[in-house]
């Protein structure tokens, strides 16, 4: 059995950023993940200046793709809104990738099934024991299922499903494009052009909305999919969406549990306005590091809720 301090469940941004954290002051950390890095991960990849500062990247030397928008441009109910601002997008594949191999810990492709106490210590599957145990493995993150499930059920109003695609692609238009509302879709859609020729366009809406109205999320894409070719947004090619679900930030009981933690989409900290998760990942991750290594409460109280604040402060 491998014995370490901390281990660490989900080597996305949030499960990356706290064993950085963790690793700088000398702790032991192993991160485990289902999945051999890098991995296709499809995102937007919005990241705000304020993720950049807390993860300490100035973006002239991030050595892969990262795309500045000097503007949003949303779409209302047919309005448009040019919003200044400054924002960036990243390739997850890449992102993610860079990220991990920076934290400079163990990471072992091993995927968690069976979690359990034994006196002061948590032993996954028989083969590793730790003293504290972050889970940051998504929306079904197992520690999530085995510690907190029970205490705090996903709410299923705050539940968000996506259909998307990222794909290389010889685009004209720069911009980043958002919109809102089209056909009654309880969501948005958006365009987001990248660097190295990749485009990344999706759409994402509540679960319980479109049910209550008889529609599926594929319905919406479709419709979104004939936007994008009528606006010569993308031309005529066979788009291969892919879907995924995940929770909006709503009222939980607990985020720690005596020496456990959950952190980023597996404690549902995404954004209520915009759904966006890199960012509230990335602090999650931070605290939760910040309580292993000083003893005080883990808390994400104070984490805004609304991505319109990152994006009128970086005006």
């Amino acid at each position: 059995m491998i014995d370490t301090t901390v281990i660490i469940v989900g080597g996305g941004p949030a499960g990356s950023t706290c064993a950085w954290a963790l690793q700088r002051k000398g702790v032991d950390v192993i991160i485990l993940d289902k999945k051999e890095f890098p991995r296709p991960k499809l995102c937007a990849g919005w990241i705000t200046p304020r993720v950049l500062r807390r993860l300490q990247i100035e973006p002239a030397t991030y050595p892969h793709s990262l795309t500045r928008f000097n503007a949003l441009h949303f779409y209302i109910r047919g309005r448009h809104i040019a919003l200044p601002t400054r924002q960036y997008a990243i390739r997850r594949i890449e992102f993610d990738h860079w990220l991990l191999r920076r934290a400079a810990a163990p990471v072992h492709r091993h995927e968690a099934t069976t979690i359990r106490r034994e006196g002061d210590a948590f032993i996954i599957d028989d083969d590793y024991r730790c003293r504290y145990l972050v889970g940051a493995g998504g929306t079904a993150c197992p520690v999530y299922r085995t510690f907190f499930r029970a205490q705090n059920p996903r709410n299923r109003t705050f539940q968000i499903t996506t259909l998307e695609d990222e794909f290389p692609c010889d685009f004209s238009d720069p911009h980043c494009r958002l919109w809102f509302f089209d056909h009654g879709l309880p969501g948005y859609s958006w365009y987001v052009p990248k660097k190295g020729g990749y485009v990344n366009v999706g759409i994402g809406a509540k679960v319980e909305a479109l049910r209550s109205r008889g529609e599926s999320i594929q319905q919406h894409w479709d419709l979104f999919a004939e936007k994008l070719i009528n606006r010569r947004l993308l031309p005529l090619l066979q788009l291969k969406p892919k879907g995924y679900t995940y929770y909006l930030r709503h009222p939980v009981q607990s985020w720690q549990s005596d020496n456990i933690f959950i952190i980023g989409d597996s404690a549902g900290l995404a954004t209520l306005d915009m759904g966006e998760g890199i960012g509230p990942a990335v602090e999650s991750g931070l605290r939760a590091a910040r309580s292993i290594l000083t003893g005080k409460k883990y808390s994400i109280r104070s984490l805004s809720r609304y991505s319109v604040f990152s994006i009128i402060c970086s005006c």
